[in-house]
């Protein structure tokens, strides 16, 4: 299963890079059904087939180089939602060896979730509040995949050692350090930081589905402004637009994309500051190294992401910047969450002391 689990990791960030391409090019109205395409498995291509499908949709015309890149990005969607069934049904079927069968489940029915939010993306037209969940909802699928590789593989580890346990071998195993009382106050702020970089990610989202990304064209000002006139806040995050028309290209005022492409900025800003604070005093209170890894992991992406984000805006939006700021935003989700994950591993300062006093006592009392 672990090695299943890995691999559906690998497809959801093949996913959302499809996803990203997809929106990037105008092609989320490649298709204007779901789950087909015009009313066929796959892109209509023949003369025959191209007017057929024009007769059925009138009022979108067959393009060919916008419908392949949807469709393709659907084929890679159905393949993900099959392994996760398939790692669902091993799941069940191995629980009582003490498999995690819980979390499996859970994507399962959050893939079903995701597949509905990408029929309404189109049957909706782009309505941007659906856009933005069905973009969350990919790193949300990614995240949990994640999430469950690291259990499978902490599982493993675990049947590894029981198994030599019972064939008479004593484990090789050094003792694990523990958790200094400074870092271990920190695990709070990490929880804060994820917070941080998932409402970042929504930032981001809501910029997309807006087309907001290009709405400001220099640095580090926006439209020669520090704080340019006549953001329109209200009109920017306005989540009650009217589901209706079509929504490929924005239906937002200038003022309001700008309000939702400075917010963004000021977003990564506030979260380069944070983790590089909290990734400092974890780096200096961290005693041991075993979190050195994930510290450089997070800042090393960190300051990639700000990079491609700054070469958006200093480039024009070119496609393989654009969707590498897609993939790297999964990236820097994912690092944050091995963080946290080998925070958690390290062994905490109360259970050390009261661990060696009952190891004391015992001694004593022998």
């Amino acid at each position: 299963m672990l090695s299943w689990a890995t691999l559906s990791v690998v497809l959801a960030f093949v996913v959302i890079m499809l996803g990203a391409w997809t929106r990037l090019v105008d092609a989320g109205l490649g298709c204007p059904d779901w789950p087909g395409c015009y009313g066929f498995i796959s892109v209509p291509q023949s003369e025959t087939h191209i007017a057929i499908a024009n007769a059925r949709f009138p009022d979108t015309p067959v393009d060919v180089a916008k419908g392949w890149p949807e469709m393709i990005h659907r084929y890679a969607a159905s393949t993900l939602g099959l392994v996760v069934f398939g790692l669902a049904a091993a799941a069940v079927k191995q629980r009582r060896s003490g498999v995690p069968f819980i979390l499996p489940l859970f994507i399962a029915g959050f893939i079903l979730l995701q597949g509905a939010f990408g029929m309404w993306t189109v049957t909706l037209k782009l309505w941007p509040q659906v856009v933005a969940l069905h973009l969350l909802g990919g790193f949300t699928t990614v995240s949990l995949l994640t999430l469950l590789t690291l259990r499978l593989r902490k599982f493993s580890v675990a049947q590894a050692a029981s198994a030599n346990v019972t064939e008479g071998s004593a484990p090789q195993t050094q003792p694990r350090p523990t958790a200094s009382p400074g870092l271990a106050r920190l695990r709070p702020w990490l929880y804060g930081g994820l917070l941080l970089i998932i409402l970042q990610i929504a930032l981001g989202a809501w910029t997309a589905a807006n087309y907001a990304a290009v709405a400001c064209t220099d640095l580090p000002t926006c439209q020669g402004q520090w704080w340019p006139d006549g953001m329109d806040f209200q009109h920017g995050f306005d989540v009650t637009q009217h589901v209706g028309p079509n929504y490929l290209g924005g239906q937002l005022t200038a003022d309001g994309r700008v309000a939702i492409h400075v917010t963004h900025r000021m977003g990564a800003m506030a979260s380069l500051g944070y983790f590089g604070i909290l990734l400092t005093l974890i780096w200096r209170r961290g005693h041991c190294r075993e979190l050195h890894g994930p510290v450089t992991l997070v800042a090393s992406l960190l300051v990639v992401q700000i990079t491609l984000g700054l070469a958006n805006v200093l480039f024009h939006i070119p496609l393989p910047v654009a969707v590498a700021h897609n993939a790297m935003g999964a990236g820097l989700l994912l690092s944050v969450i091995y963080l946290i994950w080998r925070h958690h591993l390290l062994p905490q300062p109360q259970a050390s002391i009261a661990t060696h006093t009952t190891t004391m006592h015992q001694e004593v009392t022998a």
